[in-house]
């Protein structure tokens, strides 16, 4: 009875080691199963900070008809190749049981999509055995020399500067001067908006959202537009594009007749216009599965000028005076005539005061 007992609780006690080991993994977590903004290393970095055991599960979450789950041997997953797939799964959210240990390797068949960066590769370990290391992206390799830091330069000391002689000084009274006015300060101008950038989608970038029924919408209703903005879109070539197009063709999806069409990442836009400007990428179903995107566009921002006005008043032109000259005798000698004019009358005057005493004495 006792063996019957042991042999249950151990058994019970197996169970539920099994069942609460087993972990769930949403493969990009937010993210999602898409083609990612920044390339192979967004879902090697993800992988690299899991560890993925014997019954554990994948959850792999995007839109369906624009992408899927498709499983590969490890030649076809360096080279991208979908020609012969080991599994593939079409509908979403698909979850993949990891039956075996060892590497596991997955991709998305549709056109251009693994070549963007839509792969990903775990390392599986047995139950019980200790966690497998993640294959990851090779590292750039260091550069071949390292920069000696440059050295700072030796502050020679500066020899303090030698007292000047003191010398006798007549003390000068100070012309008197007019009052200066005080200019009168421009108004200052009112501080203006610059223009801004905005990154489309921000972290999640230019592609097919995970949630198609809200799609840039939100994104879009955080962001205030103004005329001089610019739109950046980051995607990867050849998977993605940007077409602006009227607000018939963006509410069909219409593709046919755009206003504008940029295949070249990432891509930069100035709303150079007010008013409503609609986007969305032309690659089958990415339309229709909410990669668009509507703003609205108000005013303009104006700049300020970079130059101060001038100042209203001149600044007037210094002047120097000098002392008046010392008379031997220590007092001040009268001041130099002023002109030749003066000169000339002082003498007219003694002359005829000479004729005078001349014709009262003879």
């Amino acid at each position: 009875m006792f063996n019957r007992f042991f042999l249950a609780a151990i058994a019970i006690a197996a169970l539920v080691q099994s069942s609460t080991a087993q972990t769930r993994h949403v493969v990009g977590d937010a993210l999602g199963w898409i083609v990612p903004p920044n390339g192979p290393a967004t879902y090697s970095n993800w992988a690299a900070n899991q560890t993925f055991t014997v019954g554990d599960t994948l959850v792999f979450n995007f839109a369906a008809g624009n992408h899927d789950v498709t499983r590969v041997t490890q030649s076809s997953f360096n080279a991208c190749n979908t020609t012969s797939p080991l599994s593939r799964t079409t509908n979403s959210p698909a979850s993949i049981t990891l039956t075996a240990s060892g590497p596991h390797y997955f991709i998305c068949s549709f056109p251009g999509h693994c070549l963007g960066g839509q792969k990903l590769a775990i390392n599986v370990s047995a139950r019980g055995s200790s966690p497998a290391p993640q294959p990851s992206s090779p590292a750039p390799q260091p550069s071949g020399s390292t920069p000696s830091p440059v050295p700072a330069p030796a502050r020679t000391p500066t020899p303090a500067p030698a007292p000047a002689p003191e010398s006798a000084t007549t003390p000068t009274p100070a012309p008197a001067s007019a009052p200066t006015p005080t200019p009168r300060s421009a108004p200052t101008p009112a501080p203006t908006r610059q223009p801004a950038t905005h990154v489309v989608g921000g972290a999640l970038g230019w592609t097919v959202p995970p949630n198609a029924s809200v799609g840039y919408q939100n994104w879009a209703r955080n962001n205030n537009f103004s005329v001089g903005d610019i739109l950046v879109f980051n995607y990867p070539a050849r998977v993605h594009d940007v077409v602006e197009v009227t607000k018939a063709a963006y509410d069909l999806c219409n593709s046919s007749s755009t206003i504008s069409k940029s295949t070249n990442p990432p891509t930069r836009i100035t709303l150079r216009t007010a008013g409503e400007h609609y986007f969305f990428c032309t690659f089958p179903g990415h339309c229709s599965s909410g990669q668009k995107l509507a703003v609205n566009v108000t005013g303009g921002s104006s700049t300020a000028p970079s130059t101060s006005p001038p100042s209203p008043t001149a600044t007037p032109p210094s002047t120097t005076t000098n002392p008046p000259p010392q008379s031997p005798g220590g007092g001040t000698a009268p001041p130099p005539p002023n002109n030749s004019a003066k000169s000339l009358g002082a003498a007219s005057l003694f002359t005829s005061f000479l004729v005078i005493v001349a014709g009262l004495l003879y």
